[in-house]
């Protein structure tokens, strides 16, 4: 069984180039945000570590001393306190203060960035500067902050890491920065600090790294928002040609409607006799020709649909609440005529549900769905429409089966793009436009919902769109409603459909 799925949250996700918002010396206030939130996590990761700190502090207190760590000093307990509170502040400025010159994304992330190099420089001290790897831990901030900030304000945070670094030195250290002002208190300052040559080395190569290390990330990130930045001119200027297409479409469409409509009628006249008698030969092409015309027709009425669908989210219609069931009764009393004429039946089988959307746009959804199954069924067929409901998530599944020729496994990734045609359903449908399911899709993202299609060839298909956040008239019960009247029951493939299995 072949599947293919649609899910609006992942086409809206496609124009996020935009909202990034990228300049080129510091992100958006957006990503500024998402990068807030991130580093609160890290901390809190952070947070478990010195707790687990603190145990061991308390548990085998001789082995941390043996590695040169002094534990049993408070500090521990301090600084987690100290990070506790400022996830807390941050979480509370993000979330719950309204944005103001004293409250932006920017200076968040520097009070988080301080904070953490003054806490860090808290723990070097105790764990080690020297003896222990816990200097390089800065190395992560300075990143950060070239990633976060321009380069001029990762240089600060670069420089703040190296006077932080040596004021724990001097601490550690008090006579590591001065001078001996004559030989016999050279001597003895020598003498009192025999390591204090390999300290000042030792302090001169990791300001030199820190700076290496600003340096190769500043200019990486610099490299990365340029490169963005021109991939989001590239994405505007794709959109403005899709858009600039789209109306030239439209146009084309426009001015081809009234020369057609007046072929069609021209050939009705013809076909009515008011032009003459007129040979059965004659006949046979005039019916041709209005076959073809009436897909024309079809094909331009579609692509004026789809604009009408797209210029709708750009216009924000008010969303309303929709009866699925009514829907669905009013597109199959619509498609029942054309259903009946291939002796095709259809068995609707739908407990209702209250969904949030446009009205008419879940119409056009139902309605195309409907028909694209009526379509595609062999003669003397039967289409099921089934609901499932599921009231702890409050969704619902409307299942379309019918079971006709099927989609191919190669075919199906490509059902919702524009003028796509199988080659098998092109033979069973001369008259598609090829942008039904292109409709379909459109009005999905508009209403936000997920579409699942499973299918195989020569043995039907089923096209289930799922619905989220639904209420209900009454309460839903298990399983499926019960048929109407002595309708039968729905296949099982169509029922099995679920939020859950669909993804």
């Amino acid at each position: 069984m072949a599947l293919a799925e649609f899910s609006w949250s992942t086409s809206e996700n496609r124009p996020a180039l935009p909202r990034i918002g990228i300049t080129s010396t510091k992100l958006s206030d957006e990503v500024l945000i998402n990068n807030a939130r991130w580093f609160i996590v890290f901390r809190w990761g952070v947070i478990g570590v010195l707790i687990l700190f603190q145990l061991a502090a308390i548990i085998i207190p001789d082995k941390l001393t043996e590695a040169g760590v002094i534990p049993q000093q408070g500090w521990s307990f301090v600084i987690t306190l100290v990070l506790c509170m400022v996830n807390a502040s941050c979480i509370y400025a993000l979330d719950f203060c309204p944005r103001s010159r004293y409250n932006s994304p920017s200076i968040n992330i520097w009070i988080q960035i301080i904070v953490d190099l003054v806490c860090l420089s808290v723990v070097v001290h105790f764990v080690g500067s020297i003896a222990t790897p816990a200097p390089f831990f800065y190395v992560l901030h300075i990143a950060l902050s070239c990633i976060f900030f321009s380069a001029a304000e990762s240089l600060i945070v670069t420089l703040l890491v190296c006077c932080l670094y040596a004021a724990i030195l001097f601490i550690e250290t008090p006579l590591l920065f001065l001078v001996p002002q004559s030989v016999s208190i050279g001597v003895g300052t020598l003498a009192a600090h025999p390591h204090k040559i390999d300290i000042l080395l030792w302090m001169f190569t990791l300001d030199v790294l820190f700076v290496v290390v600003w340096y190769v990330v500043s200019r990486l990130a610099i490299v990365v928002r340029t490169r963005e930045h021109q991939l989001l001119e590239a994405y505007e200027q794709i959109s403005r040609a899709q858009m600039e297409k789209d109306r030239y479409a439209v146009l084309m469409t426009h001015q081809l409607k009234a020369p057609l409509d007046a072929i069609r009628s021209k050939i009705n006249i013809m076909k009515g006799g008011y032009c003459g008698e007129i040979s059965t030969d004659m006949e046979d092409v005039l019916l041709k020709i209005d076959h073809r015309a009436s897909g024309m027709a079809s094909l331009i009425l579609d692509v004026l649909k789809l604009e009408r669908l797209r210029a709708a989210v750009r216009s924000g219609y008010a969303r309303e609440h929709v009866s699925i069931e009514a829907t669905i009764r009013k597109c199959t009393d619509k498609l029942m005529p054309i259903a009946h004429s291939r002796n095709i039946g259809i068995k609707v089988k739908i407990e209702d549900f209250i969904a949030e959307g446009l009205r008419s746009q879940l119409e056009i959804l139902f309605e195309n769905v409907i028909a694209n199954a009526i379509a595609y069924s062999y003669d003397g067929g039967t289409i099921e429409i089934a609901s499932i409901l599921d009231d702890v998530p409050s969704s619902a599944v409307v299942a379309v089966t019918d079971h006709g020729i099927g989609i191919g496994e190669k075919d199906l990734p490509h059902i919702f793009d524009e003028y796509f045609y199988a080659p098998r359903a092109a033979l069973h449908n001369r008259t598609s436009s090829g942008i039904g399911l292109s409709i379909v899709k459109t009005v999905a993202e508009n209403n936000r919902l997920r579409l699942r299609v499973s299918s195989v060839t020569g043995n039907g298909t089923v096209f289930s769109i799922i619905f989220q956040d639904v209420t209900y008239p009454s309460p839903p019960q298990q399983g499926i409603s019960k048929p109407d009247g002595d309708m039968p029951a729905a296949p099982a493939d169509a029922m099995a459909q679920s939020p859950e299995s669909s993804g």
